[in-house]
Order: C-alpha cells, then structure tokens, then sequence
C-alpha cells in the first residue's frame, strides 16, 4: 500500500514536470516572441552569413532570445542558413520566424534609368542587392561573356535596358548579369527586329542611335521627330553632328564622366575621337548611355519627315526647332545663340 502510494506520487510528479516540460516547449515554439511596434521587420541574410550573424540581426526584434536560439536548433535553421531577404511579422511565434527565414525569401525590386558607364550602373544596382558593385563590373566585363554574346568593352552596356525587375537580395552578380541578357533577348521580339530591319539598321545599332535620341530630348513625344531626323543624316551620307556624342567623347577624354557640360564650344568639336560625329561619319562605336525604353521604341517608330536639322527652342524648353534646309536652321540658330550668350552659359 506505502509503496503504491509512492509510485503514485512518482507518476504525479512526473506527470507535472512533463507538463511543465511540454508547455515550455510549446511557448517555446508557439508564443509570441517581437519586440518592435511596426507591423513588419526585414532581415537580410547574406550568402556567408553564419547563425551567429542572424542571432546578432534577430536580437532587436524579439523578446527572447535563447528560445529563439532553441527553436532553431531543434528545427536545424542554426545548421542550414538560407540567404536573401525575409519578413517578420508583428506577433509572430519563434515557429514562425524559423519558418520564414528558412523558406521565406522575399524578391526585391531592382531599379535603374539609363546610366553612362558600366561603373555607374553596377554602383546603382549594387545598393539594391547583395552583390557589390566590383563583383558587378567584373561580371559585366567578363571577356568570354561578351565575346559569346557577340558584344565588346564599347557595346556591352546595351543588354542593360532601364526598367524595374524582380530579384532575389542575395543574387550574384553572374545571375544578375545572365537575368538581363535574358531580359534584352525577350525585348528584342521578332516585331522589334522586324521594324530594326526595316530601317536598316542592327540590334546594336538601335541602341546606340536610341541613346543619342535619349540624351539629344527628354521630352518622349519629341524622340520620334529626334529620331527621324538623324535616320535622314544616315540615308543621305552626312554627318550626325550630334552634341551627346562630342559631350561624351570630352567625358571620355577627361576619364571622368561627372563633369557637367551644358555648352558644346566650336572647339570641342575637333576633338579626335570616335565618338565625335561631328569628324566622324555613322554611328559611334556603342551608345553612349543606357536609353530607356521610350527611346528605343522612337528609333524603331521614328517620325518621317524631310527635316534634316534642329536646335533647342528657348521659346519652348525642353523641345527643338526643326528645320528642312540649312538655312532655317541658320535662323534658328542664331536665335538659340543669342539666348544662350544672355545666360552666360560658356561651358
């Protein structure tokens, strides 16, 4: 009977202690353990990213933790770290949290507008990634990637077209680069390279006349009319004379292309580079700047008409005057000179 009593309370307290064990492991796993106010946090793992470095990431986000430290443990997260960027959410349990950095990873939004120099674009898409912005251009500049894609050093900027693109945080620069590619293939449709064709012109060609276009109006309704005009200097054999080009053959010259040029000097325009259209006939050797979309499409739709010359109209900024003959060109310019001499704009 003594005995029966004693194994009796045994069980009893056994059965407590599993109790107690089982509730702790259940608010271990199931309680809500944040700390912050806001309805979301963001964590971003990065691909070398040890457990420590996520504890030392997840401590101001939650209450406790060793129990988060426990859980991921009995879960084996601490073991196999999962790269990117993750989500946790207000009131969320230690279950939860595990949950989502070990499957959660959330797509970024990568964006960029038309960039100059391979360095400025692998430094805009580097803030937006994990990749940085050296693994970047090496990645760009790849020898073997650009002779297999049939690009060079000058033309290689091209496959970058300007526009917003879902990525994971954590992608290399390999994979960021390959993506584009894929991007400007899928651009590049039978429709687009049918109309190319049309004009005469290549793929790349497109693109280097497109980011003259870019640079020359800002104004997307004009970029056609833009368009046009220089497509008339390539069928007839003159020269392009286009301003962008000289501005970026200075930039190119003075290897630094930060420098603000707002007026092209009679000067400037002798300088020897290929660049210059106005020594040089046809197209520059590559764009010289990464044109959007809008001007692409202007190229390929280009505006006929028999206007062969243009100049900024100071009585409608932003767009040009365009003009059949050289002479009313002449007039146009001389009233954009006298403008431009009333601002003391000498550089």
């Amino acid at each position: 009977m003594y005995l029966r009593k004693i194994l009796l309370a045994i069980v009893l307290i056994g059965l407590v202690i599993g109790s107690f064990f089982v509730y702790m492991v259940y608010s271990a796993f199931f309680s809500p353990n944040t700390s912050f106010t806001n309805d979301e946090a963001f964590v971003y793992v990065s691909s070398k990213a040890s457990f420590a470095d996520v504890k030392e990431m997840v401590t101001p986000l939650v209450d406790d933790l060793e129990s988060f430290e426990a859980v991921a443990q009995r879960k084996q997260y601490a073991t196999n770290i999962k790269a990117g960027k993750f989500r946790i959410g207000k009131g969320m349990t230690n279950n939860d949290i595990i949950n989502s950095l070990r499957s959660g990873n959330i797509p970024v939004k990568v964006s960029f507008n038309n960039q100059e120099t391979i360095g400025d674009l692998a430094g805009r898409v580097s803030a937006q990634i994990e990749a940085d912005s050296m693994s970047l251009v090496n990645a760009f500049k790849e020898p073997e990637f650009l002779k297999e894609q049939g690009l060079n050093k000058e033309t290689g900027i091209l496959i970058y077209i300007p526009n917003s693109y879902e990525f994971f945080w954590n992608t290399s620069a390999e994979e960021f680069r390959n993506r584009m590619l894929k991007e400007y293939n899928r651009f590049w449709n039978e429709k687009r390279q049918e109309k190319a064709k049309a004009k005469g012109l290549k793929i790349h060609e497109v693109m280097t006349l497109a980011s003259i276009v870019h640079k020359e109006s800002a104004k997307v309704d004009e970029r056609p009319r833009v368009a046009g005009v220089y497509l008339n200097r390539l069928k007839t054999g003159m020269l392009l004379q286009a301003d962008p080009t000289v501005i970026y053959a200075l930039k190119r010259h003075l290897n630094n292309y930060d420098t603000i040029i707002k007026r092209v000097l009679y000067k400037d325009l002798e300088l020897d580079s290929p660049y210059n259209t106005y020594k040089y006939a046809g197209l520059p050797p590559g764009p010289i700047t990464m044109p959007d979309i809008s001007a692409i499409e202007a190229v390929l739709n280009a505006e006929q008409h028999n206007y062969f010359y243009f100049v900024a109209n100071v009585e409608n900024f932003g767009y040009h005057k365009f003009a059949k003959t050289l002479a009313q060109h002449n007039r146009n310019k001389t009233q954009y000179i006298r403008w431009i001499n009333s601002q003391n704009i000498n550089r």
